[in-house]
Formats: C-alpha cells, structure tokens, sequence
C-alpha cells in the first residue's frame, strides 16, 4: 500500500541502537516528524544525507520538528555508525523490513549489486496527528533528498 499524502499514518515499533522499541506515536506526540529512510549506514550518501540532518537539527527543533533515520540495518551497525558521526536523533532498526514494506519503500532488488530488501532513500513529514503531508521517494540510490522542501513543508505545519 502506497501512502498518500492527507492519509493517517500507522504506528510502528523498532528498536533503536540500544534496542529500546521506540514507536512512531511517541514521536509525534512530541512534535512533527522527519522520517528518513536510507539504505545503508556507512556509504557515501547516507553519511551525507544523514550527517546533513544532524548539521540541520537547530532548524528542526526551532520547527518543532523530531527527526527519526531508518535504515535495515542491525541495531548494533547503527549504534557505531550514530556513534561515528555523532547522530544524536534516533536511527530505528527495520532489520525486519516490516516498517520499509508499510511505507513501500522496500527495494528488491538493489541496484546492480543483486542486494535483496534494502530501503530506498526516502523522506516523509508527518504532522502532530500522524497525518502524512509530505513525502519523497527515489529509486536512485545516489539521490539525495531536496532538504529545503522538507524543511519548508515544516515550515507550512507551523
């Protein structure tokens, strides 16, 4: 099931590096919020996209904003990877594939390389009721995500 913008978005559970299960609901009960699905931790791009979220974070808290990285990564991968590039939102585990499968962001397979189930880059902004108002997805590996239109459809939540 694609989700649609306007649509409520369903609540999910995954670990993150301490495999604590946090839920998106806990979230959104503390703001808006930036999903950020990404493919690998420990590859150019994704080191990119999320240390550019990380240098971002001042104008997402000024937006009232919780942003959340996910990836199909181990929980112990991405506790080293948050530890490495100093990442102090949460990265969630989809080790599982269950949440990338909900969004339909599960890329089967990956690229050139024969790699089966791993998320495709994608971005959704989900309001303070969980409704979804914006979202971008790629099948291109090496495309990063428009950052200032995920910022400016905070902007319009505000």
């Amino acid at each position: 099931m694609v989700l649609r913008v306007g649509q409520r978005v369903p609540d999910f559970a995954l670990p993150d590096p301490a495999k604590k299960e946090r839920r998106l609901s806990e979230f959104i009960q503390k703001g808006n919020v930036v999903i950020a699905f990404f493919p690998f931790a420990f590859s150019p791009t994704c080191d990119r996209e999320m240390c550019i979220f990380r240098d971002g974070m001042s104008r997402f808290n000024a937006l009232q904003a919780n942003v959340i990285g996910i990836s199909v990564d181990s929980a112990y991968t991405l506790k080293v990877y948050a530890q490495t590039y100093n990442l102090e939102y949460p990265l969630l585990s989809d080790f599982n594939k269950k949440v990338s499968r909900a969004f339909d962001v599960l890329q089967d397979p990956w690229t050139d390389m024969g790699y089966k189930g791993v998320s495709k880059r994608a971005v959704f902004v989900l309001d303070r009721k969980g409704i979804l108002r914006y979202r971008w997805v790629t099948d291109v590996p090496g495309d990063e995500p428009p950052y200032n239109e995920v910022v400016e459809s905070l902007r319009k939540l505000k």
